[in-house]
């Protein structure tokens, strides 16, 4: 599995993984109903400036937009904030009890919590105008003026898996940070959400625009909504997530918007080594064998869009697979659907002459992995922390010994927290409360 690209684990593995496909929905519509009551008054007065702003593309989605006052200048700029859509809103009893359901602990749950699906502008991979979606949690009660914390995901196949319209696990940690008293800006990333589109899986440079573009527009709802932001940004993320997390980071610390000033990184068992430490992990047999499928097929199927990977699938699978795999990751079909369509191993994914490139990478292949790595190559000047797990079988704990090792020859010191026998999801379970208590004394110091 030439990078392997590690994220949340698929649901149907035998580890333990939080998301789910039961999508529970008790009292789901009664909370929306008072999201969308207390976001009506939060903004009655305002008159929208987005009837003005040009239209896009007709295969993509316009959302009706809810009024927001939007500086005219910014209204087709990336990051202009196109609509706003109530997405949840739990009391703190409601918090503790979903994070709980969980296994995770709620001990520094202080407040409910308000979601709104934000619509927005950005860009392809290619640097063409398109539009994506991201969910934008608040606290109730606590600050008015809120510090932001800035949470990218892990690996999600079907759209609906993706923050602004998940009701499981793409909700965790956006609901735990937003509880203890931050703002959380959690995007979809392209082509997933209500985004339209594929999506472009483990692209690092198209997840960090998406997301920045995502901290700007939520910047502009947060400010409508009575709740401005003090413009100091926490980053975090998960698997794939932990990756984006770093290279949003770096973008920030670059000067990337004025408006924002990161704090501190806490990424979560990231794939910041592709080539160095988790292709070798899938080589070996440190990475599970059904995440490994999953992860390389989705990856391969990805970057051939966006590199010269293979010409033709059968390149690169065996038949039958050939024939349908890259119809398998359409933003349609959930995970439990795709393994069931893909065989037990890597080696008996793919063919004989492909599966040895994996260990000897060169042309699209090579330039697929050398545009992830890397995310850790550069000097943040804020404390970094990289939690982890010895028994993660989908991002091998490698990864953040790789980072560690990019962030020192830097100058920068960046322990690696490891969570012990904890499993890929596992990791986060453990790691999201630490992360949340670790952002207060930062916040406080």
């Amino acid at each position: 599995m030439t990078q392997t690209t590690p994220a949340t684990t698929p649901r149907t593995t035998s580890q333990a993984t939080p998301h789910t496909t039961t999508r529970t929905r008790s009292g789901r519509s009664v909370r929306r109903r008072r999201a969308r009551q207390s976001l009506a008054a939060a903004i009655a007065a305002v008159v929208t400036a987005l009837a003005a702003a040009p239209a896009f593309a007709t295969s993509e989605l316009r959302p009706t937009p809810v009024p927001v006052p939007i500086p005219a200048q910014q209204t087709i700029g990336r990051g202009t904030l196109l609509g706003v859509t109530p997405a949840g809103d739990l009391s703190r009893a409601e918090v503790a009890a979903f994070l709980k359901g969980a296994g995770i602990d709620a001990s520094t749950v202080r407040h409910g919590v308000r979601g709104y699906r934000l619509t927005y502008r950005t860009l392809t991979p290619q640097g063409a105008p398109t539009t994506a979606t991201g969910l934008l949690v608040l606290p109730k009660g606590g600050e008015r003026r809120l510090d932001l914390v800035a949470d990218t995901h892990g690996t999600m196949v079907h759209r609906d898996y993706a923050p602004s319209v998940a009701e499981d696990f793409g909700l965790y940690a956006p609901y735990l940070h937003a509880a203890a008293g931050r703002a959380v800006a959690a995007p979809d990333y392209l082509g997933l959400g209500k985004g339209p589109g594929l999506h472009p899986y483990m692209d690092t440079a198209s997840s960090v625009s998406a997301s920045l573009d995502m901290l700007r527009a939520s910047r502009t709802a947060a400010a409508a909504l009575g709740r401005p932001l003090t413009g100091d940004v926490y980053g975090t993320g998960f698997s794939q997530g932990g990756q984006v997390a770093m290279a949003l980071g770096r973008e920030l610390a670059r000067g990337a918007d004025r408006h924002f000033r990161l704090r501190a990184l806490a990424p979560v068992a990231g794939p910041y080594d592709l080539r160095g430490a988790e292709v070798p992990a899938l080589l070996d047999g440190r990475v599970n064998d059904i995440s490994g499928v999953f992860y390389m097929a989705y990856f391969l199927t990805a970057q051939n869009r966006l590199h010269p990977v293979y010409a033709d699938p059968a390149e690169a699978f065996r038949q039958p697979y050939a024939g349908y795999v890259e119809q398998l990751f359409d933003t349609r079909h959930t995970e439990e659907d795709i393994v069931t369509k893909l065989p037990g191993s890597v080696k008996e994914l793919l063919t004989d002459d492909f599966y040895e490139r994996l260990g000897h990478p060169t042309g699209g292949l090579l330039a697929a992995l050398k545009a992830q790595d890397g995310t850790c190559d550069w000097k943040p000047d804020v404390p970094v922390r990289l939690h982890t797990a010895a028994g993660d079988t989908d991002v091998a704990i490698a990864n953040s010994v790789s980072c560690a090792a990019d962030l020192a020859r830097n100058g920068v010191k960046a322990p690696v927290i490891d969570h012990g026998k904890a499993d890929h999801n596992g990791s986060f379970k453990l790691a999201g409360p630490q992360i949340v208590r670790w952002f207060d004394r930062l916040a406080h110091g």
